[in-house]
């Protein structure tokens, strides 16, 4: 279920709230290839199922950890229903953080808050906290402070 946001005043209301968590989803080793294929990044432990089988200490090919942390601007429309904004655009990261591989046929899903707000020229500034969890692990994959600008 989509959190809905109606406008900055909306928005302003939700500061140190969980936006929500969005539905399980499997890692699959198509994507991974495809992101390897986009960037040219080619590392065996992507992308060499069997090498990997055999010779990763993950035991299994495992997503990139940018390609982890692409999954968070999708996901993020996702989980929310953005009404009032003219704009709302991704204006960067704080830290970035894999703690933990995202091997493939794992279950993701990606995790919001809204930790802060500060007013810009046209709008106001977000930062929030975004956690790419994996099904059943103690770690997540991604921890990102990510950094969005609403413009009304």
């Amino acid at each position: 279920m989509k959190t809905t946001i109606d406008g900055i005043s909306g928005l302003r209301k939700q500061v140190g709230a969980e936006l929500g968590r969005t539905d399980w989803r499997p890692m699959r080793f198509e994507d991974i290839v495809r992101f390897a294929d986009a960037t040219g990044d080619h590392q065996w432990i992507h992308v060499d199922r069997e090498r990997a089988l055999k010779e990763s200490p993950f035991g299994a090919p495992i997503a990139h950890g940018y390609f982890t942390l692409s999954l968070v601007a999708g996901l993020f429309m996702e989980l929310l229903e953005l009404r009032g904004f003219k704009l709302v655009i991704n204006y960067g990261l704080n830290k970035v953080r894999f703690p933990a591989p995202l091997k493939e046929g794992a279950r993701y899903r990606l995790v919001l808050k809204l930790a802060e707000l500060k007013d810009v020229q046209g709008g106001v500034e977000a930062l929030m906290p975004a956690t790419i969890e994996v099904e059943g692990e103690a770690k997540p994959a991604c921890v990102a402070e990510v950094v969005y600008r609403f413009l009304a």
